[in-house]
């Protein structure tokens, strides 16, 4: 498994943390790490996630329940959840990423997760989205 994904599993890890505790984010990367033995090669990229969807949680959420027809923000399991923020966060703020890998890894993260039906939701959620923002920049002239 590659560094990236296994930073992206980290991610995972401490944002779903984070959605009960609401601990300060930098203790709950440091609990997570320290009680899941995570790899120093891996906390740069995973820190960068955690704090990014930290930032940017509310536009991210809101993102969620705009394209989530017929299920409030609360109702979406948390680990889905999470992993649409992580994804989000990467689709709309990381250009080295591309996004066609933020969703099938969003998709393989939800099968791995929760179940194979969350693969599919997260599938569905994250494409519109997506295909909602490419249409956006498009008719804005945006790159």
């Amino acid at each position: 498994m590659g560094k990236r994904r296994r930073s992206r599993e980290l991610a995972i890890k401490v944002l779903f943390h984070l959605d009960f505790s609401r601990d300060d984010p930098a203790i709950a990367f440091d609990l997570i790490c320290n009680n899941f033995g995570a790899s120093e090669d891996v906390k740069p990229f995973s820190k960068e996630l955690v704090f990014g969807v930290c930032i940017h949680i509310k536009e991210l959420d809101d993102l969620v329940a705009k394209a989530s027809q017929n299920w409030r923000l609360e109702r979406i399991a948390k680990v889905d959840r999470s992993i649409l923020r992580l994804a989000l966060y990467e689709l709309l703020y990381r250009d080295d990423i591309p996004p066609k890998v933020s969703i099938n890894e969003a998709v393989d993260l939800g099968k791995k997760f929760s179940s194979e039906e969350s693969g599919a939701f997260i599938n569905g959620v994250l494409d519109k989205i997506y295909n909602t923002l490419m249409t956006d920049k498009k008719s804005l002239n945006i790159r």
